[in-house]
């Protein structure tokens, strides 16, 4: 049974125009903030409310690509120019494999774009591979079943 279950190691990133190969994603979480509100006359506790659904940007690292990235020139067209250029921004999907292949979960991040580009230290005394780390704002994320992810391709 627990051969089932599907392994991290095997995803795919894909957004229009790109679809690029990463060593590692983070920054998929979603969380609901609250606040604290005292009960006036009611000193024993506080209400707890929920207030608004944040989350952290999608990190998204790979070895480095040396050159013709699109996804290196969407990062430096949104940072370099700062406002002085509309920030075009994409949806990013991210799916997880099973062992055949075969989407198993999808996340859908809307409107996202690079907010941080950021390349390894380099040193001459070790002979590891250079990675390259891009870190992508987003307004918010769907998560897609299996049951839902042959339906968006249709």
């Amino acid at each position: 049974m627990a051969s089932e279950y599907p392994v991290s190691f095997y995803f795919t990133l894909s957004f229009p125009g790109v679809d690029a190969a990463f060593k590692e994603v983070s920054g998929i979480s979603k969380e609901l903030s609250i606040e604290e509100v005292v009960c006036g006359g009611e000193n024993r506790f506080k209400y707890r409310l929920p207030t608004i659904a944040t989350s952290q940007n999608l990190v998204l690292k790979r070895a480095i690509v040396p050159f013709g990235s699109l996804l290196v020139y969407w990062c430096a067209s949104c940072i370099d120019l700062g406002l002085s250029n509309t920030i075009q921004p994409h949806t990013v999907i991210l799916s997880l494999l099973d062992s055949n292949g075969i989407v198993c979960m999808l996340w859908t991040f809307h409107n996202a774009y690079p907010v941080k580009y950021a390349v390894s230290d380099l040193n001459s005394q070790e002979s590891g591979i250079v990675i390259e780390s891009i870190e992508l704002a987003y307004t918010y994320f769907d998560i897609s079943p299996i049951t839902t992810v042959a339906n968006l391709f249709m």
